[in-house]
């Protein structure tokens, strides 16, 4: 498996063997062992599968204090995935990476803890898969604006209008965001 840390602390893109013929492919999308030895050794307690229509952006989101760390992953279809770090005293604060995850190349993207997430489909669909840490608290979590300016992320050029949760379109830039409520460096 190819390791690459992003420019975020922390936030791995993993390229896992993928062995192919002309009837399909076989790929391991977790082995505990494995993952260990590159530092993923945080025992994972939820999965989830989503499925978006093209120009769906979900994001950014986190949780704090309840953190989650997330394996990320696209089994059908393609998005273009967001991970912002948002940890007080980080030296990346407000640091946005972005990769392509798709069903063709096959790529996870690991999200640390203190880190905001998000994707926009690009494809016709997609299915979105991810391995959480810590499960889902619905009162810690947290949404930083998709489009705040000063993050600089560089979104799909749809030709259409991106498609977003109430909550998504009412989430604050990550500056009006009370300092305390985010995650600490460290």
């Amino acid at each position: 498996m190819k390791v690459t840390e992003l420019e975020v602390p922390g936030v791995l893109l993993l390229e896992p063997r993928v062995f192919g013929d002309d009837r399909g492919f076989f790929l391991e999308s977790w082995q505990a062992d494995r993952y260990a030895e590159i530092g993923l050794r945080d025992a994972f307690v939820q999965d989830n599968l989503s499925r978006s229509s093209k120009g769906v952006l979900r994001g950014l989101h986190l949780q704090n204090p309840n953190a989650q760390g997330k394996l990320v992953s696209v089994p059908f279809g393609s998005v273009v995935d967001v991970a912002v770090d948002v940890r007080i005293g980080s030296p990346t604060f407000g640091k946005a990476v972005s990769v392509e995850l798709s069903g063709e190349n096959h790529h996870q993207l690991f999200v640390p803890r203190g880190c905001a997430h998000g994707f926009c489909v690009t494809s016709e669909w997609a299915l979105f898969s991810y391995k959480c840490d810590n499960v889902y608290s619905p009162k810690d979590e947290m949404s930083v604006r998709f489009d705040d300016p000063e993050l600089g992320i560089e979104w799909p050029q749809l030709g259409m209008a991106y498609s977003l949760s109430p909550k998504d379109e009412a989430a604050p830039k990550l500056r009006d965001i009370d300092p305390s409520r985010l995650p600490k460096f460290g």
